[in-house]
Formats: structure tokens, sequence, C-alpha cells
């Protein structure tokens, strides 16, 4: 019973919201056809960063969409794989590795940027910068994921290379975490709700955050993507899909107990003050205030530099990119 009241609780400020946020759009709203499918499929990891699509699923609903499916996966790899074979149609995914299925051919196109950070390096006494790394260990769940990307990234900003300079090992989040408080490995990147339960139990220390530190608190961590197929032949459907997983992004800042509790409830997480602190700590509500395309050259260039990349920012942005919907969607649904 208490679930229940719960979802209708959130259900209520959820439409509350989606009304306030419509405040001058009705207009266009009511000239816009329907979807032109009523299927909508994205994909569901144990990362909670990604919660303004999960909690989207009932504003997808009120966009037309009457089958709302989330795929269960692993992790982040298996999310531009989902995309790519046309698994999934939609889906929030970081800006780095999606450049990488651009350059492999993978029929993927970028659509809008979603949220800065979410990643947190934790380092033992021996980490107290990136620069640290060198000759040190750290840990990822596998060399395919997001998050040997961005330490790729993060490391050749700093002038060294993860392949050359660092030992890196893969194992699963938990033993990664438990190496690091034995002090067998050096540093290990975390995805929420991983941090929240790190400094809960006083494992390590932040080294770099991507929600505050700079440079990477200036760009976009995970963008919306989408299966190019699926976009093109259903551009209503990829507006609404995105409209609805947007407005979601500013009910997460707006409603973050709400938002949270419903995280909870649904089965993505066991912890609700640990949700309600990824909720209030990422900056859901500013997805209006950094540049799509300036977060993909960053990217771009930082693995170019250590030779991830080929290809120039320039034409991946020409062959994998299409703003038209978030150009639109800014000016529509603006606070």
């Amino acid at each position: 019973m208490q679930i229940i009241q719960s979802r209708r609780r959130f259900l209520a400020g959820l439409s509350a919201a989606g009304a306030a946020s419509l405040v001058g759009v009705r207009q266009s709203l009511s000239a816009e056809p329907p979807p032109e499918t009523t299927r909508i499929r994205l994909v569901r990891i144990p990362s909670i960063c990604q919660a303004p699509q999960y909690v989207a699923e009932e504003l997808l609903r009120s966009e037309g969409f009457t089958e709302v499916t989330y795929l269960q996966k692993e992790g982040t790899a298996d999310i531009e794989t989902a995309l790519a074979s046309g698994e999934a149609d939609l889906n929030n995914h970081f800006a780095a590795p999606l450049l990488l299925r651009l350059e492999a051919g993978d029929p993927i196109v970028i659509l809008a940027g979603l949220h800065v950070g979410c990643f947190e390096l934790f380092g033992t006494d021996r980490v107290q910068t990136i620069r640290d790394l060198k000759g040190k260990t750290v840990a990822v769940p596998a060399l395919d994921s997001s998050r040997y990307v961005f330490l790729a990234a993060m490391t050749a900003y700093v002038g060294l290379d993860l392949r050359k300079d660092v030992h890196v090992v893969t194992h699963p989040g938990r033993e990664s975490i438990r190496l690091l408080s034995e002090g067998k490995i050096d540093a290990y990147l975390g995805f929420p709700p991983e941090p929240q339960e790190m400094r809960e139990q006083q494992i390590g220390h932040v080294v770099i955050s991507s929600t505050v530190h700079r440079p990477w608190s200036q760009y976009f961590c995970c963008m919306l993507a989408g299966n190019r197929e699926f976009v093109r032949t259903n551009p209503v459907a990829t507006k609404r899909a995105l409209r609805a997983i947007l407005k979601a992004a500013d009910f997460c800042a707006s409603e973050p107990e709400q938002s949270a509790q419903f995280l909870v409830d649904q089965g993505y997480t066991k912890r609700y003050d640990h949700a309600l602190q990824v909720m209030k700590e990422l900056p859901y509500g500013q997805w209006r205030e950094y540049s799509a395309e300036d977060t993909l050259r960053f990217y771009a260039l930082r693995l170019h530099e250590v030779g991830m990349l080929k290809s120039t920012p320039q034409k991946l942005l020409a062959q994998g990119t299409d703003w038209r919907f978030f150009n639109e969607l800014k000016k529509e649904l603006k606070t």
C-alpha cells in the first residue's frame, strides 16, 4: 500500500511538473502529429545516474508511447551495442564511447546533451592528482567500458597515455572497491551509487569528480543517442521521446525527493539516501546551459591524442549528429 501511495504522489508531481513545463508550448504541441510508432525501447543498467530516462516512463506514455520497454543490460558497453543493432531505439550514454562507435561505422546518431557529471575517480593516498596515476594500478569493469574511455580522456588531458603509462586491471565493481579499500589497487572510477557508498564507508578519497572539477564539469557527460534508422523513420516519435526525457531531467532537479523515491520503489536502487544524493548532486536541470557540439569536440581531441580516434571532430560531428530536435526543445522547454 505504501508503494502504491508513493507512486500516486510521484505521478501527481510528475503530471504537475509536466503541465507547468508546457506553458507557452501548447500551440506547438497541438500542431504536432502523433508519433509514427507507439513503441519505444530503452536500456536499463545498474547505474542510477541515468535517472531521467527511468523517471520519464510516464511522460513517454503521455507523449503517445503505449509500449515503453527498458531492456535489462549489464553495463555501459551494452548500450552502444543495443543502439547499433536496433534492439534499443534511444538511450542515454557517455559522449566519448559514442564517438568511438561513430568512427567504427555503427548506425548511431547523437541527438542531445543530458547532464554533466557522474564519474568519480577514487584513489588511495598514493594518488592525489591524475598525473599520479603514472605507474599505478587502476581498476575498471572492462576494457570496452565507458570508464576505460573516460580514464583515457583524463590521462590524455595531462599528457599521459593510459595504455602505456598506467597499469589497468579489470574487476567487477564490488571487487574493485574491496581491492581499493585493502590498498591492492591505487584507484577506481565509480558510477552512482558506488561513489555514495564509498564515501559512506570512507574508502579512498575523491581525486576527480566530473560533476565539479574542470574541465570535465564544463561538458556533458551523458548524451542522448538513437539508432539511426529509428530516428530517420520516426522523427516525430524521436522528438517526443527526447522531450519526455528532458522534462524528466528537469523533474529530477526540481523534485529530487520524489525522483529518488521512484528509483527505490521501482527497484533501480536500494538506498533512498544514496539516490537522493545523486539527484541533488548531478545538475540534471542545467542541460540547456552546455554545448553538445563542444562536448564532442573536446572528447574527440582527447581520444585522438592517444590514438583511439583517427577522424577529425568535424567529420564525426557531420556524420553522427542531429541537433534539430535538441535545438527545438531548448526553445520549447524554456524555464
